[in-house]
């Protein structure tokens, strides 16, 4: 799994050309239990039916990519290597159940404490930053997440937003727009997207 920080750091890849669908995934409350500002590896607990939605995906032909927002390292709660070693387990733990995720990109800051970004969901820089690494088509993708801020993107870059039930899901579920569509999990997501061809 390639994991890029979102502040650009260093050479850019070359853009390449526009060729695949995404499904862009939210990571706690989404694909693994939701923790508050998760630090220990050994907190890694994927959701049920998350390992067969993500296969039934890939499988359909769309690039997996996590996109997650980590304020907790801007709050000084946890360090880049504790949010790397997190990730690191997500990844092994996905990779026993025969899944490979395209790529991780994640936004390590928080307003308050490292003033404005791009990059913080609901801000697009992550997607921006994939498409052109991954060589995605924004529009043809879907946007998948427990919360508002991880679907508003959808809008703004003319995808689908799909919320999930789980993790905030059912308390952000009253405060999503038009054109999100709900479902209780993420292997309901799965196969809804599927179905849609």
């Amino acid at each position: 799994m390639r994991e890029e920080p979102s502040s650009h750091e260093g050479d850019r890849p070359e853009t390449k050309p526009v060729s695949r669908r995404a499904v862009f995934l939210d990571r706690d409350g989404t694909l693994i239990q939701e923790r508050d500002y998760l630090a220990d590896p050994e907190g890694v607990s994927l959701l049920p039916g998350v390992p067969e939605a993500l296969r039934l995906l890939a499988e359909g032909g769309f690039a997996l990519v996590v996109v997650t927002n980590q304020s907790g390292i801007a709050r000084g709660l946890y360090t880049l290597d504790d949010y790397h070693a997190v990730a690191h387990q997500l990844d092994e733990e996905l990779r026993r159940t025969g899944v490979d995720l395209d790529a991780t990109y994640f936004c390590p800051h928080h307003p308050e404490f490292t003033g404005p970004c791009e990059c913080r969901k609901p801000n697009t820089g992550m997607y921006v930053q994939a498409a052109r690494e991954l060589g995605l088509d924004l529009s043809d993708s879907y946007f998948v997440g427990d919360r508002q801020k991880d679907v508003v993107p959808a809008a703004t870059l003319a995808g689908t937003g799909i919320l999930v039930r789980t993790g905030y899901g059912l308390e952000e579920e009253v405060a999503v727009g038009e054109g999100t569509i709900v479902v209780d999990s993420l292997l309901d997501a799965a196969r809804l997207i599927l179905s849609a061809g």
